[in-house]
């Protein structure tokens, strides 16, 4: 949102130097995730494993400068001064901080180290405000591991100025990360990019969110039957606010988002607000569209399949089913009572209400309903006539609506009667009430 106001750019890089976590699977599920979220990357690409060179030449440069030196500390002889540092309180610093090239043995394994200078380190964060820290503790942070390969803290720093990165925006996790970070820029002369520290996402229980609280991939709410946009504005509205608004197009987000809005506590996960949210997304779209994205569901909804007549019946009925429903699992289940097979299956609760004076009174709605003309098939009519013949037999609507309603949907959620009707349509909610008689009659 921020790169779309600016007029910037939104890059994408896959920091996949661990080569044990950078599986082909853990890249495809982020690449997928944003695509499916709308989230699209300008530019290709960018695979940080590809830069080792560039990582190699800029910790060649710090030691040139003086801003980094090889360290021949053995595993051993390391753990010791680590463990004296801790115990002392101060950060680490290795003997070899203090020596010079001529000083280095013509063989034998080494990392690079980052050479700490003396003072503080200050960065104006656009979230968290100033934030300031005294360089003694930290520690000299390995730039380049004894096989040569960069670490995390270099390689980000590299990349970042090599794509032109101005403004890093990222979880608060990552702020003491400034800091240090901060420093390997001035070390290499260039120009620290303005930072953002954003809160994290904690679960409702109040504590950082993690898979017990159901902390899935994006291709798990997908699954779940959100929809980019409804996620897209939940996920922007988690930490950042606009006065009391909530629902968003993506071009009024692009809009109203500013970094100042971002608020420094936690934000707290709440699925019904997400659900609620989607919804909303869900009635402002187009028709074809939902339909679209809810296919999948209707499938899985329908294992036997349904006609093309049941999918035109759901088609002209979106505008009912998706002020009903918060997900596209619900448009498939508040569907299904127009994709059913015939004969519907009628048990539980629905069999209860189609025994006794109930079958009579289903024989007398087929004739009342045969006889309305084509041209009056629409629900005002249809409820008119139902109300009727409910005030004719001086019984509640009631005795009238249950019986009926298990006979047109098998007691599928469904609308107002006179709704399920006109959307069954005349041929399909007779043949219905057909069956129903047959078998209980």
């Amino acid at each position: 949102l921020y790169a779309r106001k600016h007029g910037g750019q939104f890059l994408l890089r896959i920091e996949d130097t661990d080569k044990k976590r950078s599986t082909p699977e853990a890249t495809a599920a982020i690449i997928e995730g944003l695509d499916w979220l709308g989230l699209k990357a300008d530019g290709d690409i960018v695979y940080q494993s590809q830069n080792a060179e560039d990582h190699v030449k800029a910790a060649n440069d710090l030691i040139a400068r003086g801003n980094g030196y090889r360290c021949y500390l053995n595993a051993e002889d390391q753990a010791a001064l680590r463990e004296i540092s801790k115990t002392e309180g101060r950060a680490f610093r290795s003997p070899w901080r203090e020596l010079g090239a001529s000083d280095y043995p013509d063989g034998g394994d080494y990392v690079v180290r980052f050479k700490v200078p003396e003072g503080a380190t200050q960065i104006d964060d656009a979230v968290q405000g100033s934030v300031s820290w005294q360089n003694s503790d930290f520690d000299d942070l390995i730039l380049l591991r004894a096989d040569g390969s960069p670490t995390y803290m270099l390689a980000v720093v590299v990349d970042d100025h090599n794509m032109g990165i101005s403004h890093v925006i990222r979880g608060d996790d990552h702020l003491i990360n400034a800091g240090r970070q901060s420093l390997i820029y001035q070390g290499l002369g260039w120009d620290v990019p303005e930072f953002a520290h954003v809160a994290l996402i904690h679960g409702p229980d109040g504590k950082k969110l993690s898979k017990r609280h159901g902390a899935l991939g994006a291709d798990a709410y997908r699954d779940e039957g959100y929809i980019p946009d409804g996620l897209r504005n939940y996920l922007m509205k988690l930490g950042w606010a606009s006065g009391d608004r909530e629902i968003f197009t993506n071009e009024e987000a692009i809009e109203a988002f500013s970094l100042s809005g971002i608020v420094k506590s936690p934000a707290r996960l709440d699925f019904e607000k997400m659900a609620y949210v989607n919804g909303q997304h869900i009635a402002m779209s187009g028709n074809d569209y939902i339909l679209d994205a809810a296919m999948p569901f209707l499938r899985a909804e329908n294992p036997d399949g349904f006609s093309d007549v049941a999918l035109a019946r759901v088609k002209a009925s979106m505008d009912d089913l998706k002020p009903r429903s918060k997900t596209l699992i619900d448009i498939a289940k508040q569907a299904f009572y127009l994709t059913r097979h015939r004969p519907i299956p009628i048990t539980g609760k629905a069999k209860k209400s189609v025994k006794g004076d109930a079958i009579l009174r289903l024989s007398d709605l087929h004739i009342l309903l045969e006889g309305v003309k084509d041209s009056q098939w629409l629900p005002e009519p249809l409820q008119a006539r139902l109300t009727e013949y409910a005030e004719s037999q001086s019984i509640g609507f009631g005795k009238v609506g249950q019986p009926l309603r298990a006979a047109l949907t098998g007691g599928a959620p469904s609308p107002d009667l006179a709704v399920v009707l006109y959307r069954l349509g005349k041929q399909e909610s007779l043949g219905r009430l057909t069956d129903c008689l047959e078998t209980f009659k």
